[in-house]
């Protein structure tokens, strides 16, 4: 039998479930404030994850000019990869 700590949730996220998140959320490009928002990280925890998916090339940045300065996160091939074992392990793992 699994034992938790005291006040512990089995809906905690873990880190493959928030950068699964991220790259689910970035598969049509978005902005990083969206991002933030729809992950539901603080402004540091966005900025860890989003340097640890584009250094593993999971995420692409883009950087786009014009009226305004824009940097759009999108997901690679490889961040689809990722995603779809992602979810293989789920379905295995479920009860």
């Amino acid at each position: 039998m699994v034992q938790r700590e005291k006040g512990a949730s089995l809906n905690h996220r873990g880190r493959l479930d928030i950068m699964a998140n991220i790259l689910k959320i970035a598969s049509g490009g978005t902005k990083k404030t969206q991002l933030m928002y729809r992950c539901n990280l603080s402004f540091r925890q966005t900025e860890i994850y989003l340097d640890l998916l584009t250094t593993k090339r999971l995420l692409y940045k883009q950087i786009r000019e014009g009226a305004k300065y824009t940097e759009i996160y999108e997901t690679t091939d490889k961040g689809h990869s990722f995603l779809q074992v992602y979810h293989s392990l789920n379905a295995l793992l479920s009860p």
